[in-house]
């Protein structure tokens, strides 16, 4: 019998070890069975062995314990810039108690970034020409040109500490010193400042003349943001880097490699404008192709001299998240002619990124634009829903070929492209010679689900798309318009499926640490904004909102779940204590003062098109059943950080609470006053009903509720992420599968049969005649109303964390609707998990693969209470690591459901189920 193998181990949550922003960084590794490793397999002990990199030194630290997961730094803290090589090995038996011992894990590489300002010899610099406007600010190049000398014989390695106001690449003799997009990125600019730590030894000549180049534009520091066109210089009204190269030959440094700011030059770019929403303008006469490599550039170019800029007050911070990237190239299917004869290019595919041509050979001074949209309307395409986002970009030609075209510091939400000014005789006017650069924050994908039905699969591939497109730095709303904000109740009710089907918790917990600072500045009174970065919004005062606000006790509590990382919580517990604390403004009761105005279940499909905050469901009913809910998860989270007295005290408050909510909302007769889908799931979520008569009442209401709307969807932010959870808590799940198949509008698969490609903003964004939804907020690339597949996940597939970090695992497939099949896995932080079961007849068989050192905890669908109030305790088995497969006998509920319809309608509509 053989003992896992182990993965290269991991440190913290940071994305590839390289450049960490911690001392005693710690560390984690998963397991991969063989095929023999015993069931049940566990670890009783673990060897860490750690290699310094300054003298070769080796340590090896052994540990009795059961923890693989962010187990403590073992050894000193690390310095600045130090490096370590680190592996793992782990000791442990299976049930059968014998034991083995895996083999060493693949070394990884953990360095520190510069962990002390002091650290820092380089200035902030640009340009001595300070242009005084309120227009956009052109783009800028630095270089500076040096002699890299480096002892003979010795090995030596350099890094390039690199960071902007405004967006950049860097260049090293000609290349780019990385692949990232957009860098730094968008974080609270005033508080926090990313920089990125890049790997330069191969791109340096030692003994010759090197050159590190870099460019610069608006981005988000400079650029406008915002809503009514925005506003610009929200952070500074200049575009300026910090660079600092360090070589190292045996870790000393040499002197040489300090670049002094005197000695760089910066000239204007030919990109004469890049805006995050308006696009990028290149002209190519004004390149000057010598710019960034040894020697001397054109004449052409007026280069000048750099002024350094006062340091800013804010932190510079290395980001545990991975960096935006270019992760896929998606050919264009289609080019064709609209009504009105412009040339259209269609992806087939609503992605967000830009539009690489592979090759433009037109007259100079030829201007040829790429104008984005996500949708065509009646034969044109629709920018309407942009509103006042230009989405365009333009290259100018020098009448010399050019390659490879894109624009550097832009991106947009697109599956249309409308292209202009490229004569129509010309052959490369063809789909064949563009392509779509899709780009997001390259985080490491998780989790996977398919199953039996094609269209509840595409709208699975529809969520992760939107989820690719939308986590673009910061977790934002939209793409393509002149917004693209880190709205906070988006992700809040995003924040469970994300994390399944990506390692967000490195992200999302730098964003929360943004998000914390902008609540906790003096004088916000506890309250978080409605979006982080914090941005001036005409018509959106700094007030107090429930489900939104909310973000910062729930989503630090879901990254716990997934990650078992108290640190997290500890971090962001002043921030949960204020909002509760200060921030929720409260009436007499301690629920929600009554005439405050929410926002409510947005976006509910009856509310009107501008007004998305008018829905059936009473908004202070969903506030305050959010605010139980939110406190009862604070109580939960002061007893895991053992803040006992806190923790009994918010256990007192979610009672009482609970206790008024119910005086206030429930009749004696267990009737809910708001009785809508999104009032009934909330109350059944959340806990809130008496006792089991009042949730069986409830299971009632609720049926008819969906049964009357047949089976169409009738909520918003608020309902969609509980509604199908609610119906099974309630042992409803067929109504929540023939919710789930529903197919016309409002429903999850009425826009995948309209061919969407990703989940919209509203549940009719586009109407059935292929008009845009007539509001002005209208977007197709949005991920909020996706969280349905939370529950494809943990009830269709079956899989689910049971204890935080998943090391103990639920399992509790509910097969129903016309699915026959279904495949989930996860990739968790102990290994691969992964279910697939097959309903054949009455026979369910399921095959189960759990990692070594967790453990499931399994319930069969034959195991599964009928009723809301069980007359026996739901059995269960605990598994150890292994695989199995199980088997029971299962007949589901009545399918399909019947509709409720009224006895006068003789010929009632034909169902339309997926």
């Amino acid at each position: 019998m053989s003992a896992p193998k182990l993965a290269a181990p991991t440190f913290e949550h940071h994305h590839n070890g390289l450049g960490v922003g911690y001392s005693e960084p710690r560390i984690s590794w998963q397991f991969e069975p063989a095929p023999d490793t015993p069931k049940g397999w566990s670890q009783s002990k673990y060897e860490v062995e750690i290699t310094w990199s300054a003298d070769g030194k080796v340590e090896q630290f052994s540990v009795d314990s059961e923890e693989s997961v962010l187990v403590p730094w073992p050894t000193r803290p690390l310095r600045s810039r130090e490096s370590a090589e680190i592996r793992v090995r782990s000791y442990g038996k299976g049930l059968d108690g014998s034991e083995s011992t895996t083999p060493w894990s693949v070394a990884s590489v953990v360095e520190a970034g510069l962990l002390s300002r002091d650290d820092w010899k380089a200035s902030f610099i640009t340009s001595s020409t300070r242009i005084e406007s309120n227009e956009p600010l052109r783009p800028l190049r630095f270089r500076r040109e040096f002699t890299l000398d480096t002892p003979p014989f010795k090995k030596w390695h350099a890094r390039l500490y690199l960071t902007a106001m405004g967006v950049c690449q860097a260049y090293v003799n000609g290349k780019l010193t990385s692949d990232e997009q957009m860098a730094p990125g968008w974080t609270s600019y005033k508080h926090r400042l990313n920089y990125r730590v890049h790997d330069v030894t191969a791109l340096l000549t030692p003994n010759e003349k090197n050159v590190i180049a870099i460019e610069v534009a608006e981005g988000w520091y400079v650029g406008t943001l915002g809503f009514l066109g925005g506003k610009r210089f929200l952070y500074g009204d200049q575009q300026a880097i910090l660079a600092q190269l360090e070589v190292y030959s045996d870790d000393v440094l040499l002197s040489s490699a300090l670049v002094p700011n005197e000695e760089w030059q910066v000239c204007d770019s030919p990109i004469k404008s890049s805006e995050i929403y308006d696009g990028e303008v290149y002209d190519a006469r004004l390149e000057d192709e010598q710019w960034n490599v040894p020697g001397s550039s054109s004449g052409t170019t007026d280069w000048g001299p750099v002024t350094t800029v006062s340091w800013p007050s804010t932190e510079l911070v290395a980001p545990d998240a991975p960096p935006v990237r270019i992760t896929q190239t998606i050919e264009a299917v289609d080019i064709f002619k609209s009504k009105s004869g412009k040339t259209i290019v269609d992806f087939g595919q609503n992605l967000v990124g830009k539009v690489q041509i592979r090759k433009l050979d037109v007259p100079e001074g030829t201007a040829v634009t790429l104008k984005h949209a996500e949708v065509m309307e009646h034969g044109e395409l629709g920018t309407r829903p942009l509103r006042l986002a230009k989405a365009t970009d333009t290259v100018i030609s020098a009448g010399k070929v050019i390659h490879d075209w894109a624009p550097k510091f832009t991106f947009h939400g697109f599956r249309y492209v409308q292209v202009e000014g490229w004569p129509e005789d010309s052959p490369l006017l063809s789909k064949d010679n563009f392509v779509a650069q899709v780009m997001h924050t390259d985080l490491k994908r998780r989790g996977d689900f398919s199953c039996s039905n094609g269209l509840v699969n595409q709208l699975y591939q529809n969520v992760i798309w939107s989820m690719r497109g939308n986590f673009l730095s910061i977790p934002t709303d939209c793409p393509q318009r002149n917004e693209r904000l880190g709205w906070t109740g988006d992700i809040q009710v995003f924040c469970p499926s994300a994390s399944f089907l990506f390692d967000t918790v490195g992200m999302l917990k730098d964003w929360l640490q943004d998000l914390a600072a902008e609540q906790l500045q003096e004088g916000r009174g506890g309250i978080p904004p409605f979006v982080c970065p914090e941005i001036p919004m005409p018509n959106w005062p700094h007030i107090p909102e429930a489900i939104w606000d909310d973000v910062v006790v729930l989503t630090p509590h879901v990254l716990y779940q997934f990650s078992n990382d108290e640190n997290i919580l500890t971090r962001q517990f002043i921030g949960m204590q204020q909002w509760l604390g200060i921030g929720v403004k409260r009436g007499d009761d301690g629920l929600w003062d009554q005439d405050h105005w929410q926002l409510g279940d947005w976006l509910d499909p009856k509310a009107p098109p501008n007004d998305p905050s008018n829905g059936p469901t009473d908004t202070i009913l969903v506030a305050d059943a959010y605010l139980v809910h939110t406190t009862e998860v604070f109580a939960e989270i002061c007893k895991i950080l053992g803040k006992t007295e806190l923790a009994d005290m918010y256990s007192f408050q979610t009672e009482d609470l609970r206790h008024k909510f119910q005086h206030k909302y429930i009749t004696p007769a267990g009737k809910l006053m708001s009785n809508t889908q999104t009032g009934i799931a909330l109350a059944i979520q959340f806990s809130l009903y008496r006792n089991a008569q009042e949730l069986s009442l409830a299971a009632h209401d609720l049926t008819k509720q969906v049964g009357t709307a047949r089976f169409n969807i009738a909520t918003g932010f608020a309902g969609t992420p509980v509604i199908a959870h609610a119906l099974s808590k309630v042992c409803r799940t067929q109504l929540a599968y023939r919710m789930l198949l529903e197919k016309t509008c409002p429903s999850w698969l009425y826009p995948v049969t309209m061919g969407a490609t990703t989940v919209w903003e509203r549940w009719d964004s586009m109407l059935p005649d292929g008009s845009i939804n007539p509001g002005t907020m209208t977007s197709f690339n949005h991920y909020a109303l996706g969280s349905i597949v939370d529950w494809l996940h943990a009830t269709v597939g079956g899989i689910s964390p049971d204890e935080p970090g998943w090391e103990r695992i639920l399992v509790c497939p509910i097969p129903g609707g016309n699915i026959t099949h279904a495949n989930v896995s996860f990739n968790g932080p102990y290994g691969l998990i992964s279910c697939a079961w097959e309903l054949v007849g009455r026979k369910f068989s399921m095959s189960l693969t759990i990692p070594p050192n967790s453990t499931a905890k399994v319930i069969l669908p034959s195991d599964l209470p009928r009723d809301v109030a069980p007359s026996k305790e739901v059995e269960y088995r605990i598994l150890g690591s292994g695989s199995y497969k199980l088997e029971c006998e299962y007949e589901a509920a009545e399918w399909p459901p019947k509709p409720l319809i009224a006895p006068y309608i003789t010929t009632p509509p034909k169902e339309d189920i997926a």
